[in-house]
């Protein structure tokens, strides 16, 4: 089976509410192709996710950019994936380039959040330190064996990262099972923008895209029809 097309949109720590409510005009207009071809998903900062969820159009998804390892209780400004759940909010981006920390950390807060029945959006990958030192496969896989170790249900998992899909994909074959590897999702993190999309998503182990920057713009709907130069 076909690993559907994925298409996330970070909006990270921007807008007002008329800034929101014009983005999701921009979106409720567009034409863009069926759920059954590209999934898509949009990560307003937390004081939104009400709004957002009440005005964008149901074949689109909202998600929430973080959320606590465990049940709620003496945490303030943490977020449960109980939360979440009782708002109607389907995903959760976890272990942002941003917000990561320990792995194991990243690890629990994924097995958690599905547990509850929040699909996750689970980043990963390496500094550029790491990147010029030549551990970038190392600190990948390290922080791959974190989630893998949590997590049983794959089907609610994306795995959002930049460089060598191919060698992410072999490590799930390789420490998971085939299985896995054949049906997860792996979409890219980088610098996604209407002028890349087409060539990225052409790529064999690129199954779509977490955008930041703009996915606050017009060029978003461009980002999203990128999914129909996929060859599967």
């Amino acid at each position: 089976m076909a690993r559907k097309f994925f298409v996330g949109g970070n909006w990270k720590c921007n807008g007002t509410t008329e800034e929101v409510k014009k983005i999701v005009t921009t979106l409720n207009e567009a034409e863009v192709p069926s759920e059954d071809v590209v999934e898509v998903v949009v990560s307003p900062p937390f004081v939104f996710l009400t709004l957002v969820k009440s005005l964008l159009r149901s074949d689109f998804h909202v998600a929430a950019q973080n959320c606590w390892v465990r049940k709620g209780g003496a945490f303030t400004g943490e977020i449960s994936a109980e939360m979440l759940v009782n708002l109607g909010i389907p995903w959760v981006i976890i272990g942002h380039s941003e917000r990561r920390a320990l792995l194991n950390f990243v690890g629990d807060k994924v097995a958690y959040a599905v547990s509850q029945g929040v699909k996750a959006i689970a980043c990963i990958g390496e500094t550029l330190e790491q990147r010029e030192s030549g551990s970038t496969m190392a600190v990948v896989a390290a922080q791959t064996k974190a989630i893998a170790e949590k997590v049983t249900n794959w089907e609610n998992v994306v795995l959002a990262y930049e460089p060598v899909h191919c060698e992410l994909r072999k490590w799930l074959n390789d420490n998971v099972n085939s299985e896995v590897a054949a049906s997860t999702r792996i979409i890219y993190g980088g610098s996604v923008n209407g002028a890349n999309c087409n060539e990225l998503a052409a790529q064999p182990d690129v199954d779509g895209f977490l955008v930041g920057g703009a996915s606050l713009k017009p060029e978003f709907v461009h980002i999203i029809k990128a999914t129909t130069v996929k060859k599967n």
